[in-house]
Order: structure tokens, then sequence, then C-alpha cells
């Protein structure tokens, strides 16, 4: 099963920068479990947010015709906890873009939904690599289908051009 772990993109900058958010309910099926009680995103999904808002941006960057795999987290620096009732907003920045791959920098930071997103509290700090998977190597294991950018995240992915339409036509 994947998960997204965006719902939606404010900004879509392609090449430069991506902000999407996140909102937090008791609906999640991970509060149930982490922690009774107190209800807290796991470190690892809030990073796998960020990751995916950074791999839309390095897919984007090349017309999605590669396909981009979280190769490394680089550094992850956490302030606090994310709570049940907040609004995650993952901003990314491309570092550096290559053949081989990509890396992005990121911030995380809660908001009372509906509050200015720049005004949000410092949850964490990342830098992560993304690899593009070798062309050949690639259609010889998975053939053409692009299986990092299909079903959900191909529906995320429009969100994602429609935000950078509006954002280049502002």
């Amino acid at each position: 099963m994947r998960w997204l772990w965006i719902d939606r993109f404010l900004d879509f900058r392609k090449e430069k920068s991506a902000r999407a958010v996140k909102n937090l309910s008791l609906a999640e099926d991970f509060f149930a479990e982490h922690f009774p009680g107190y209800p807290v995103m796991p470190a690892a999904l809030i990073l796998e947010g960020l990751a995916q808002t950074g791999g839309i941006l390095v897919g984007n960057a090349r017309e999605y015709k590669e396909k981009v795999v979280l190769a490394k987290i680089i550094s992850a620096r956490f302030q606090r906890e994310a709570l049940a009732g907040e609004q995650l907003v993952y901003d990314v920045e491309l570092l550096h873009l290559r053949d081989e791959g990509a890396s992005v920098k990121g911030r995380v930071t809660a908001v009372v939904p509906g509050a200015d997103p720049s005004q949000g509290e410092l949850i964490a700090e990342a830098e992560i690599f993304f690899a593009h998977l070798d062309q050949a190597r690639s259609q010889q294991l998975f053939g053409d289908h692009n299986f990092v950018f299909s079903g959900e995240l191909k529906h995320m992915l429009g969100l994602a051009n429609v935000a950078a339409g509006r954002t280049e036509n502002s």
C-alpha cells in the first residue's frame, strides 16, 4: 500500500521550490498507536512527507521521465513533535540537479489550520538526496512503466502542475 503524506500544494516553482501541506486529524491511523493518549506523528512519516514534496519537485524538473527514488537522508533535525489538529507545511528548495540525482533542503513547520504558513513553528529540517534510476537498467528491470509517479501520486502531480501554473501566471 502506498500513502501520501501531503494533501495539496500551496506553491510550486519548477526547478526551484515547492510548498505543500498535510492536515493532521485524529482520523489518521497512526495516531491510534503512536502514542495512545498523546497522539504524535512519527518522525519517519514527517520525513516521508518532506521527501514526497521534494521528490515531486525533482521529478517535475525532468518532466517525470525518470524514476526518482529517495537515496539518502543526508541530515535531519527535529525540534518538536507534530500533534493532531495541526497543519504541517513542507517547504523544499532544490539544491542540486544532476543526471545521477538531486538534493533538496527542507523545513517542516506546524501552523493552526487556516493561519499564515510563514508564521509556523519549526518541527524539522532535513537535507535529502534522490537518485535517478539508470534509464537502461530501469527499463530492463521494470519496463517503461514509471512505478514511482503513478496512481495517487499522479493525481498529486496534477495538483502540483496546477499550483505551478498559478504561480507562474500570478
